[in-house]
């Protein structure tokens, strides 16, 4: 009895651990975002990052605006190219440098055909805020209404 209960145990322990679909392509592109947008974060609020962050521009990534390869790879070259030497050896900002780097190569070649671009609105990026898109009907709808 004790045997099956610990095989009964141990075998919903594994269960419990053990992910249920591997990650897909989408969703690890959608993770880095998030893990970049964190790190730059703690980037601009640490005390040792905060003048390294001064130099670098804001981004908001959005794996569904097809503005996102151009400005990431703009936004690696600044990381890269920093102009000071002590912002470059910082752990944190080598560690930005490497997220970005894989999620540029994940956009671009690894998921290149697997990423559905719903916008096209290379501002937002910029500035965070999304404008909304009105298809021509809906445009119709709107001026039909007043």
């Amino acid at each position: 009895m004790r045997l099956g209960l610990a095989t009964l145990v141990c075998f919903f322990s594994f269960v419990w651990l053990s992910d249920c679909a591997p990650p897909t392509c989408y969703s690890r592109a959608l993770g880095l975002s998030k893990e970049v947008m964190a790190l730059l974060d703690k980037i601009h609020t640490y005390h040792r990052t905060k003048t390294c962050a001064e130099v670098l521009p804001t981004i908001f990534i959005d794996v569904h605006n097809s503005c996102i390869t151009s400005k990431l790879r703009d936004f690696l070259y600044v990381v890269l190219n920093h102009p000071n030497q002590y912002c470059r050896d910082r752990p944190r900002m080598v560690l930005l440098k490497r997220k970005i780097q894989n999620l540029y190569k994940i956009i671009t070649t690894i998921c290149y055909r697997d990423l559905v671009s719903f916008t096209h609105d290379c501002e937002a990026i910029d500035t965070g805020h999304i404008t909304p898109y009105y298809a021509e009907d809906r445009l119709q709808l709107l001026q039909e209404d007043r």
